[in-house]
């Protein structure tokens, strides 16, 4: 379906109350509880999962009918949303729902609803299938909020930390316009390709960093403890030490006596970054910085302008206007000074001005997306210039990544070997010193 034919369909079912709000609740007027339950099926095999029933003896009659033998069955009070503490707790931590997990099943969601699915019928089906714990617990508070009343939207908003702004606001538009199902189909494409970019980023920077974690830990060992039994024999002889020998008796005699001192600074110097950078004016400084570094702040520039495109894209292409839609995205770029810019050229586009222009007064975007946006409103083909943009700076993203990790691994090799060849150097000197004087 082209863009104009989909504005179209999008206004011909603006009339129609959208999927997911009330009206798919309209069997019953409040939530039943939720169980999460432990029992054995025919085989004999342990099985776990979430179940809805008027109350703890229907759970269990419930999973008597389904041919499961219940083992434990208790009330799941944690699927109710709650208000967030700052602090998370350890279970917490490890129970959240992972970006994957959110792309397929918005995927699953898609398909259950185009096969004619309702939404709870569909949120339903799902739930047995999900492994995740934190998932299911999460889609077990969506439908029941969805069985109260309340809105697809209102309900994934419950759960800021697995469903972004962006989601949440394109799922509105969806069930305002009626096309929810379009509306999620184009979700799970942005979910999966963002999350194959980010494994792809993640693969290609795996074998560095295990090289860099490895040599660290070899060093470490080297300087506190092989180090110093060797070179307690050069002391105990009391002659001048060479200069490298008497620079590696140093650092070993450092990093063994204040290892934990050193340890604490290095976490307390991480600490202290972290909270700066959450602040207004250290979020801004490390963006800036960030835009300036040589190699990679073109690469995180071109990953900021890629994820804004195929946002705004996909935004235009399912019926939001563009002020709203230049409004959702200016909080996804990830860096300040590009959010910025996008408001500012929001503020200029709502005065009539064009988009490509306000956004290269901005002295922040590249000159080539601010082109192909200008062809994009000139032609009329707006979304399709914005996805041909994301697809361009994605591929440059990972081809500069890959070829930036071919160029570190032989260096690590060279810096490791240096400073392996120190240490014998150091440790060879005093050495080659005593045989020239026994001659």
């Amino acid at each position: 379906m082209s863009p104009a034919e989909r504005r179209q369909t999008i206004q011909s079912a603006a009339a129609r109350p959208g999927e997911g709000s009330a009206a798919t609740a309209a069997g019953s007027n409040r939530p039943m509880p939720v169980f999460e339950y432990t029992a054995l099926d025919v085989k004999g095999k342990t099985t776990s999962g979430i179940i809805d029933a008027d109350g703890l003896q229907a759970a269990r009659q419930k999973l008597r009918s389904a041919g499961k033998f219940p083992v434990s069955v208790r009330a799941a009070a944690e699927t109710q949303p709650k208000k967030r503490r700052r602090g998370l707790s350890f279970k917490a931590r490890f129970s959240r729902v992972k970006a994957s997990e959110v792309a397929i099943t918005t995927r699953q969601l898609a398909t259950l609803i185009g096969a004619g699915f309702p939404l709870v019928s569909a949120i339903e089906a799902m739930l047995p299938q999900t492994k995740s714990h934190g998932l299911k617990r999460t889609l077990a508070g969506i439908k029941d909020s969805i069985v109260e009343g309340n809105s697809f939207a209102h309900a994934l908003s419950m759960y800021p930390q697995a469903f972004p702004p962006i989601y949440v606001n394109m799922v509105r538009a969806g069930e305002s316009s009626g096309t929810l199902e379009i509306v999620l189909e184009r979700l799970a494409e942005i979910t999966e390709k963002q999350q194959a970019l980010a494994n792809r980023i993640q693969a290609a920077l795996a074998y560095p960093i295990f090289m860099l974690l490895f040599g660290a830990v070899v060093l470490f060992i080297l300087l506190t403890y092989i180090v110093p039994t060797i070179t307690t024999i050069f002391v105990d002889m009391k002659q001048v030490l060479p200069t490298p020998t008497r620079v590696l008796i140093l650092l070993s005699g450092l990093f063994k006596d204040y290892w934990v001192m050193l340890l604490a600074l290095a976490v307390g110097g991480g600490i202290a970054v972290s909270r700066f950078r959450k602040t207004d004016y250290g979020r801004r400084w490390t963006d800036r910085a960030a835009l300036r570094l040589p190699l990679l702040g073109d690469l995180a520039r071109k990953l900021a302008v890629a994820r804004f495109s195929r946002t705004l894209g996909s935004l235009l292409e399912n019926g939001v206007t563009m002020l709203i839609a230049l409004d959702i995205v200016k909080n996804i770029a990830g860096n300040t000074l590009i959010a910025d810019a996008v408001a500012r050229a929001g503020e200029e586009v709502s005065k009539g001005k064009s988009l490509w222009l306000s956004l290269s007064e901005a002295n922040v975007f590249p000159m080539l997306p601010i082109q192909m946006i200008q062809v994009g409103e000139q032609s009329g083909e707006m979304e399709k210039m914005l996805y041909k943009i994301a697809d361009v700076f994605e591929s440059e993203v990972e081809s500069s990544i890959l070829r930036l990790t071919s160029y570190l691994e032989p260096v690590m090799i060279l810096v490791m070997g240096g400073i392996v060849g120190f240490i014998v150097l150091s440790i060879c000197l005093p050495i080659f010193e005593m045989n020239q004087l026994i001659r």
